[in-house]
């Protein structure tokens, strides 16, 4: 995929500039980059991997692209499906990372928890529901809509879809926590 690509798949979930987001299984930061340029220099990002090395990657990646780094932005080495120390969110950025967990309830409610009254949670995903070595866990966006409604997830809908070489196709959709 291309930085196009990216931006496209994020675009329809990201509500204007700034905000506090949440990049959850973030590698290397090719959605971190996309994230960045669609929120701009007012945005804040936490950048959350457990590889160091792709962290440290990303870093680089960032800062010769934004040379100016005028937004806020925090690499984070730690696994987020356990408990972070992180403030109240506007959004969550899941790109390829849900699929490598087994068991999505218990992690979509944490990641709930981190959001604010009407934060926004956007998944990137494989549109299927078998895996492969690679991809083991993916989930269709059919499955993603039930999934998302039963850890109180809202108004979830499909932003965008690119194909893909593995598994056929990747969508990208945006859920809601709810208002109060």
């Amino acid at each position: 995929m291309t930085h196009e690509d990216h931006l496209d798949l994020l675009r329809g979930g990201i509500p204007g500039p700034g905000g506090l987001w949440a990049d959850f299984g973030s590698g290397t930061g090719a959605f971190t980059l996309a994230l960045a340029e669609l929120i701009g220099p007012t945005g804040h990002i936490y950048s959350v991997d457990t590889d160091r090395g792709a962290l440290k990657e990303q870093e680089r990646s960032i800062r010769a692209r934004f040379p100016e780094l005028s937004f806020h932005y925090q690499a984070i080495a730690a696994d987020f499906t356990y408990r972070l120390d992180l403030p109240a969110l506007d959004g969550v950025v899941m790109a390829n990372s849900l699929h490598y967990v087994r068991h999505k309830d218990p992690v979509l409610q944490l990641i709930k928890s981190y959001l604010r009254p009407g934060g926004r949670l956007i998944l990137v995903e494989y549109n299927a529901d078998h895996g492969n070595p690679w991809v083991p866990h993916p989930l269709s966006y059919p499955t993603w809509e039930a999934t998302a409604r039963r850890n109180g997830f809202a108004s979830t809908h499909l932003l965008a879809t690119v194909p893909s070489r593995f598994l056929r196709e990747i969508y990208s959709a945006m859920s809601l926590t709810s208002e109060t």
